[in-house]
């Protein structure tokens, strides 16, 4: 019997190990799976901290991106060693990577120039007023046909613009031709296979769909999206397809291990939860929550205000599979807020029991908009609110407020996916940190009125790009048709429609009270 280490009890199964880089808004992991079974070896988990100089700005450092990734690398290699597995045995590593958030380096020094900007951060909402000021019609979906996306505060591409326009040395380094840009998986990707000792300055077409500066149906950078951002083609990445050798990481204990697989987290996890043909969706509750649905080689354009996206590529000469997205901002990020800003809870792990402790919100009603809402509503200008307040509403009451405004949220993007399907998904498939409180997942399939299924292994995000990876050409030690999903819990609707739709009533009057509260 195996030493129990970081998730793993038991015997190791023989054979090929892939490595899986999974970087998030609030931590980084490196998980190793067995590429017969899918089953986790062992893994390491490092919190990454965000950095808010003024309200609605969020940020990280790149440099502690990338150091919490090679401190996660170096301890599972420990990991590896004490239960006397080889670390060569691991045959290929994949990236998954939070999206949108925005990094600019000088290519001469390896430094960032400024801090990253978080894909939540809202500093933005000006450049995009600017903009739409100019935008025929002020259509903000004037561009949907080209990228997929509308004109918001989320997407790179206008976190890019105000770097350019806001950031005199960001100024100076684009103006010696120095420049790079990058989302997160593009600067691991560059600092792993070498940096200025001949980086690799690649991303894949998941994580480029989700800039505003890929043209959705060519898959490349579109010269028109560019120049009506401002944005110079000679600082982007190559786009390449999701499952394909990039390159070998240049030092440390994994060195010359393969770099295979890339994956925007929100695609990994639609990958590892299987979701292989068209109609199948599944939700991942994080910092923010995200549903995505397959729509397998067609590109299904939105009226309900949903993204367009490219859901992966599994291989250079493979198509394209896209997906709609429905992107909620705030959803575990408001169980940190309830922990950090207003003390509620002392950690994450108490939410479930202080929920509990009330049979239910007491009235409350929370929109956690602290940067906006996102679909299906892009508005910058809406700000949290919390409504129904009396004088016997207590914590409990706000946190339990809290978990059913994801649902509330989710519920709006499913209506919004059956609107534009003209089909009502039978089962949500969730997965995601927050997956695994129980009482959020009644509550969801209480409040949206479809059963919520949960699989055995909730890493499923790191499980797909471990997928891309291990399935790439040259690697192939993982056969993806092999493996199936387990469902271990089920949550069914337990309230009555009535029931249901009285609250969400109450849900959609809230929400009308938090717009038109932030001016750009």
């Amino acid at each position: 019997m195996a030493p129990e280490i970081n998730g793993h009890l038991g015997d190791i199964p023989s054979g090929p190990l892939v490595g899986a880089v999974d970087q998030g808004t609030s931590s980084t992991r490196f998980v190793v799976f067995a590429a017969n079974t899918g089953e986790i070896i062992t893994y390491h988990q490092e919190e990454v901290p965000r950095v808010y100089p003024r309200s609605g700005w969020v940020e990280q450092d790149p440099a502690v991106l990338y150091q919490s990734v090679i401190i996660c690398i170096e301890k599972v290699v420990d990991n590896l060693r004490l239960l006397n597995v080889d670390p060569a045995d691991i045959k290929a590593l994949g990236i998954t990577n939070q999206r949108e958030t925005t990094i600019v380096w000088d290519k001469t020094t390896g430094e960032p120039i400024t801090n990253a900007i978080v894909w939540l951060d809202a500093r933005t909402a000006s450049t995009v007023e600017e903009i739409l000021s100019e935008t025929p019609g002020q259509d903000k979906e004037y561009l949907k046909d080209i990228c997929g996306l509308p004109i918001s505060t989320y997407f790179s591409a206008l976190k890019l613009r105000w770097l350019l326009d806001n950031v005199k040395e960001v100024q100076e380094v684009a103006a010696r031709g120095d420049l790079l840009f990058g989302t997160v998986d593009t600067w691991l990707l560059w600092n792993l296979t070498g940096g200025v000792n001949g980086g690799l300055h690649m991303t894949d077409v998941t994580n480029a769909s989700c800039t505003m500066l890929m043209n959705i149906s060519t898959l490349q950078w579109d010269p028109y999206l560019c120049k009506f951002f401002g944005i110079p083609m000679s600082i982007l990445p190559e786009i390449r397809s999701s499952s394909e050798i990039y390159g070998y990481i240049g030092r440390g204990p994994l060195a010359g291990v393969p770099i295979s697989g890339v994956l925007g987290d929100q695609q990994a996890a639609l990958l590892g939860q299987m979701c292989l043909s068209p109609g199948q969706a599944k939700n991942t509750y994080g910092t923010g929550c995200f549903l995505l649905y397959n729509t397998g080689n067609e590109i299904v354009q939105s009226s309900n205000g949903l993204l367009t996206t490219v859901g992966y590529k599994l291989g250079r000469n493979a198509p394209a599979v896209y997906a709609l997205e429905g992107s909620i901002a705030i959803a575990g990020a408001a169980v940190r807020w309830l922990r950090d800003n207003l003390k509620i809870i002392k950690s994450s792990s108490d939410m479930e029991s202080l929920v509990t402790s009330v049979k239910d919100s007491g009235g409350v009603y929370f929109v956690p908009a602290f940067s906006g809402l996102y679909a299906p509503y892009w508005r910058s200008d809406a700000r949290g609110t919390i409504c129904g307040l009396t004088q016997a509403s207590t914590g409990a009451h706000i946190a339990r407020a809290a978990l059913e405004a994801v649902c509330f949220q989710t519920r709006e993007i499913l209506e919004s996916m059956q609107k534009d399907s003209g089909i009502k998904l039978n089962r949500l498939q969730v997965d995601g940190g927050m997956a695994r409180n129980n009482t959020l997942l009644q509550l969801q399939a209480d409040l949206a009125g479809v059963p919520v299924v949960r699989p055995s292994m909730t890493e499923t995000t790191a499980l797909g790009v471990a997928m891309a990876a291990g399935a790439a050409e040259g690697i192939s030690v993982w056969e993806l048709s092999r493996l199936r999903p387990v469902s271990t819990d089920g949550f069914k609707p337990t309230i009555l429609p009535d029931e249901r739709e009285r609250r969400y009533k109450k849900w959609c009057k809230a929400i009308d009270r938090c717009m038109d509260w932030e001016s750009p």
